[in-house]
């Protein structure tokens, strides 16, 4: 297969990793084997690391979530991360550029306890400080 129809895959997967490879290999007007054979070499070298559950419907509506900035003390950052990491309702962590060091990505089930979350994120060694904006309508995900 080429790197175009390698890149089509890869959006057919994105929209739905649960799509059969026999409907992959009709979209792409390949064969089964090479859709499958693609997709271990893909997995085998790193691009597709795996497959996660995307969550919709009421579920997510019921869910508050916000995007928190966050300026470490920059000999406690591993310590951070670490910590970050064990906090479930952040979901996503991103180091970034600019003033604040990281972006971590926060889903709670109520405004309580987002605001929990917020203040545990706050008090935790190595944060300097933090600035929250809490999303107010998501326009589309991918």
């Amino acid at each position: 297969m080429s790197e175009n129809r390698d890149r089509k895959l890869l959006a057919l997967l994105r929209r739905n990793a649960r799509m059969s490879v026999t409907d992959l290999a009709k979209a792409l007007h390949v064969s089964r084997s090479t859709i499958q054979s693609r997709i271990a070499r893909l997995e085998a070298g790193g691009v597709i690391r795996g497959y996660s559950v995307v969550l919709g419907g009421d579920y997510l509506e019921g869910q508050v979530e916000a995007h928190v900035s966050i300026k470490v003390h920059q000999k406690l950052t591993s310590r951070t991360n670490a910590e970050l990491e064990g906090i479930s309702q952040v979901i996503q962590l991103f180091a970034v550029s600019g003033e604040y060091d990281l972006i971590a990505i926060v889903q709670a089930g109520t405004l309580e306890e987002l605001s929990r979350v917020l203040d545990d994120i706050g008090n935790l060694d190595g944060v300097e400080r933090t600035n929250s904006a809490v999303v107010l309508e998501t326009r589309f995900r991918r």
